[in-house]
């Protein structure tokens, strides 16, 4: 009897982690992410960016940007974007006018969750160590230079990057809309 327990939970374990890992990946996907109508908004505005469409023809997807690599931090993403799974079945988010009525908060909400973990999403693709930094302008050399030595990260002069934003710039060194 002993070894049919645990054989069952052996079997559940197994089955439970691959149902856990089959989750977690599809969604993780672009596909999984637009299936929302109302997600085809943040989808047209990142085609208007260099992550959306650039010289390289490098391809960036919503989970590049903004689902964790590591474990712990994805695990916690997933649970609180459940918020945006109810905003969408609630109908939250269900009109071009709901979503501005709301773009403004998500964004802060995003900006804050990459400023805490050190724009950790924009370093698994771009890594200040193999910059060229002679190939940027000199106001970029010196903010980047900043990077390091002060609590400055990517998405503190980068908001703009993914999404454009529409909200005012307070000066040209807080906000770089591309």
């Amino acid at each position: 009897m002993k070894y049919w327990l645990i054989g069952v939970g052996v079997v559940l374990g197994v089955v439970g982690s691959l149902a856990f890992n089959v989750t977690m990946s599809v969604t993780s996907h672009e596909q999984f992410c637009v299936s929302c109508h109302e997600m085809t908004i943040p989808e047209q505005r990142l085609a208007q960016t260099t992550h959306g469409k650039n010289t390289h023809g490098i391809v960036v997807e919503c989970g590049d940007c903004h689902i964790p690599k590591e474990m712990v931090p994805k695990l916690w993403r997933k649970i609180s974007a459940s918020r945006e799974v109810v905003g969408h079945l609630m109908g939250t988010l269900d009109t071009p006018e709901k979503y501005a009525a709301h773009r403004d908060a998500m964004h802060e909400r995003e900006w804050t969750r990459m400023k805490a973990s050190d724009s950790a999403e924009c370093r698994h693709c771009h890594s200040p160590e193999r910059w060229i930094a002679e190939s940027h302008s000199r106001a970029a050399q010196l903010d980047h230079a900043r990077m390091g030595q002060e609590d400055v990260t990517c998405i503190d002069c980068h908001k703009g990057i993914g999404h454009p934003i529409e909200v005012a710039a307070e000066s040209s060194e807080d906000l770089f809309e591309f």
